[in-house]
């Protein structure tokens, strides 16, 4: 199973808008920290609910997650990257780089779970963040758009080395 580092946004119920914020972000690349290029790579779908999401992934990512303090750091420096870019980009209603973030949620469960929305890096449009009440945990992000400032991707040992559960379940009685 892939697991993709990306940049989702939900554009709303216009495939137009997901396809204008595709272009802005389609074959942009940058130069990375180790000398490697990223291209940003970009593809459009809808979700149950029939609202547009654009997905903007990179080239030069893994798609078996962070399974090093290096993959952890690279996707980091991209996720940075990416945010930077989507400030100046088309219209659209949330969006959240990680791992594994397509359709996160969908609007109404945004909506629904406004009260508890705790994602570092989630980007919301003013007039929905100002509908689930204008929590504080937000800041300005760009014109029209607030954030919960992004914390970066973590590397977690025990999530991707077998070796290690073992050493924990056997410590632990288990």
């Amino acid at each position: 199973m892939a697991w993709i580092f990306s940049l989702s946004a939900e554009c709303g119920a216009q495939q137009a808008a997901a396809e204008q914020f595709s272009h802005h972000f389609d074959q942009v690349s940058w130069v990375l920290d180790h000398g490697s290029q990223s291209q940003c790579r970009v593809g459009i779908f809808q979700d149950i609910e029939d609202n547009w999401w654009c997905r903007v992934s990179s080239s030069s990512i893994s798609e078996i997650g962070i399974d090093t303090p290096e993959s952890a750091y690279l996707m980091t420096e991209l996720g940075i990257l990416l945010y930077e870019h989507l400030q100046s980009a088309p219209t659209f209603r949330y969006a959240l780089v990680g791992v594994e973030v397509d359709e996160f949620r969908t609007y109404s469960e945004l909506l629904e779970e406004s009260s508890t929305l705790a994602f570092p890096g989630l980007v919301l449009a003013q007039t929905i963040w100002q509908a689930i009440g204008s929590s504080p945990s937000f800041r300005l992000f760009s014109p029209g758009y607030v954030w919960q400032p992004y914390e970066g991707e973590v590397y977690k040992p025990l999530i991707v080395s077998s070796d290690l559960k073992s050493k924990l379940n056997a410590f632990l009685g288990m």
